[in-house]
């Protein structure tokens, strides 16, 4: 996956916790919670903008309700990797929580003593504990008033485990879909420098659509999700380009 060297094997961390064989850890002052007051903050500020009657406390109220869960459907879905990582016998090296929210390190993305069915099921681990969630969220939904706190609740949940399995599965090596792609070459024959070209060509012409789906929410005025497609066209051109790579 492409991502910065979050921890190295020799960084001096401090262990505060073990999932299964893989060390939960922290690295300086890194660990502090900004996520989660970000998100809370977000959380309040989008009640509020549905429903502009609110007082500011019952927006900051419902923030801190739909921070766990939009944030917790993150822990899941990395704690979900590490399950599937065990069960496969491949466990992640370390799980280093950055800023409140953790992140998987395989010190080496390449390991050749991991069989391509288990880097699948690996990547595959995360999206399935969403897709699990998701029709929950839509029956929570559904189910709650228009203007409870509930229905703000729902839909942060319901928006935030769709985009984490369908933003999630696409196939850029930073996310799940793109080691999915990447594994699933290897396996039918190919070998890892072939299937690197490939996921850069399919890279090439994702990026090229997201261009075009980060102008279309523009002009629609669709700011959050014209800033997602940029960020998803950013990366994808980037592999294609060869400027993001997975491992050097």
């Amino acid at each position: 996956m492409i991502k910065p060297v979050y921890v190295k094997p020799d960084d001096e961390v401090t262990t505060v916790a073990n999932i299964f064989s893989s060390r939960v850890v922290v690295k300086g002052k890194t660990w502090l919670p900004f996520s989660q007051i970000f998100t809370g903050l977000l959380m309040s500020y989008l009640a509020l903008k549905r429903i502009p009657q609110r007082t500011l406390i019952q927006s900051l109220g419902i923030g801190a309700m739909a921070m766990p869960v939009v944030l917790g459907s993150e822990w899941g879905h990395n704690f979900a990797h590490a399950t599937a990582a065990h069960c496969v016998g491949k466990p992640v090296d370390a799980i280093r929580i950055v800023w409140g929210m953790p992140i998987l390190v395989y010190y080496d993305v390449n390991d050749q003593q991991v069989a391509p069915r288990q880097h699948i099921i690996r990547a595959l681990g995360g999206p399935l504990f969403n897709m699990l969630l998701l029709p929950f969220a839509l029956l929570a939904k559904r189910i709650s008033k228009e203007s409870s706190a509930m229905r703000d609740i729902a839909n942060a949940a319901t928006a935030t485990n769709a985009f984490i399995v369908f933003g999630g599965l696409l196939p850029i090596p930073i996310i799940d879909g793109g080691a999915i792609l990447k594994w699933s070459l290897v396996e039918t024959g190919h070998s890892i420098p072939e299937a690197d070209i490939t996921v850069r060509k399919v890279n090439g012409m994702l990026g090229i659509g997201l261009v075009a789906a980060t102008i279309e929410t523009a002009k629609k005025k669709r700011w959050i999700w014209s800033v997602i497609c940029a960020m998803f066209a950013v990366s994808a051109l980037g592999v294609a380009l060869g400027i993001l790579k997975e491992q050097e």
